[in-house]
C-alpha cells in the first residue's frame, strides 16, 4: 500500500518537473509572479502605530534608569545569583539614596513637548 501511494504521489508530480538528459535529478523551475491586489503600492502601515514623544521616552529611560537601582540594591536577587557581591549591593543601596532622588527630579523637570 505505501509503495502504491508513493509512486502515484510520484507520478502525480512528474508532469510539472523537468528531469534532466540523464534523469536523476530534476532542474529548477521557476513560476512566474501573479499580478495581486497586494503588490499594489501602498503607504507603509505599521504593526502598532503609536507615536510617542521623545520627551516621554526619555522620562521613561530615566525611570527605568532608577528602578534598576532599586531592584540590583534592594531585591538581592542579583547577590544571590552571582551577578554582584553582597559588598556591591550594599552599595547599590547607599547609591540609591542619591540616584533615585535625582531620577525623580529629572522626571519632573524635564522639559514636555509642545503639542502643536
Amino acid at each position: 500500500m505505501l509503495v502504491t501511494g508513493r509512486s502515484s504521489i510520484l507520478t502525480s508530480l512528474t508532469p510539472y518537473l523537468s528531469a534532466k538528459k540523464n534523469g536523476t535529478s530534476f532542474a529548477k523551475t521557476l513560476a512566474k509572479k501573479r499580478d495581486s491586489q497586494e503588490s499594489i503600492k501602498t503607504p507603509h502601515q505599521s504593526f502598532l502605530p503609536l507615536r510617542v514623544s521623545k520627551s516621554t521616552l526619555a522620562r521613561a529611560a530615566i525611570a527605568v534608569f532608577g528602578l534598576g537601582f532599586i531592584d540590583a540594591g534592594y531585591s538581592g536577587d542579583w547577590s544571590r545569583i552571582g551577578v554582584i557581591t553582597p559588598e556591591s549591593e550594599q552599595l547599590l543601596k547607599l547609591a540609591a539614596f542619591l540616584v533615585v532622588p535625582f531620577c525623580v527630579f529629572l522626571i519632573i523637570t524635564f522639559p514636555s513637548e509642545s503639542k502643536s
